[in-house]
């Protein structure tokens, strides 16, 4: 029975290097996926997911109105999908969380979403939120924060590395702009302490 997967957790804890994996995994045997990221993430080129320590696969950029299961039901009727995975979930909108748990139960066809839970500001993404809430099965990725506690947060820095509070809720970076963190630190820099 296909489950909807959320895959979550700060920045720099591997949740793209888990995918490419996922979906290696089930090539390997045989078996096609449907790999998707927000049009957002133009890190590394509209149709290429990659990880930060080099790994990478093509993918399916999705504009925030796209109909994603329309999207895998006509896909599925070319080639039967084993899997869909979703990069950078955190960017889709509740339909399209609604779409995915549609795949799932229309379908039949499991749905692996990766994504950040919080925003720079500790708050969360829309797509985070609904899929916090609709996933079947919620698996954190966890990373570790300077001082060696487990990172759930993430710090946004500016050009001087300096932590900043304030600003567009999407700004799309690395690690030159932002850096996990643990609560504890998050809250410092809230207070001006970092």
């Amino acid at each position: 029975m296909a489950k909807l997967y959320f895959y979550y957790s700060a920045m720099n804890a591997g949740k793209t290097t888990t995918l490419l994996q996922s979906a290696y995994n089930y090539r390997e045997r045989g078996m096609d996926t449907l790999v998707l990221k927000p049009i957002v993430d133009d890190r590394y080129g509209s149709s290429i997911v990659r990880s930060r320590i080099g790994l990478e696969t093509n993918a399916v950029s999705i504009a925030a109105n796209v109909d994603l299961y329309t999207l895998a039901e006509k896909t599925n009727q070319q080639t039967p999908l084993s899997c869909v995975l979703v990069d950078e979930a955190q960017f889709l909108k509740k339909p399209q969380v609604n779409a995915l748990s549609e795949i799932v139960d229309k379908l039949d066809i499991p749905v692996l979403a990766y994504g950040l839970r919080t925003d720079f500001r500790g708050e969360l993404f829309e797509g985070s939120l609904h899929l916090l809430a609709w996933a079947d099965e919620l698996v954190e990725i966890k990373t570790v924060c300077h001082c060696g506690k487990k990172a759930g947060m993430v710090l946004r820095l500016d050009k001087n590395g300096i932590p900043v509070m304030s600003g567009e809720q999407v700004q799309i970076g690395g690690n030159d702009s932002y850096v996990s963190v643990c609560r504890k630190h998050f809250k410092l820099q809230d207070a001006g302490k970092i």
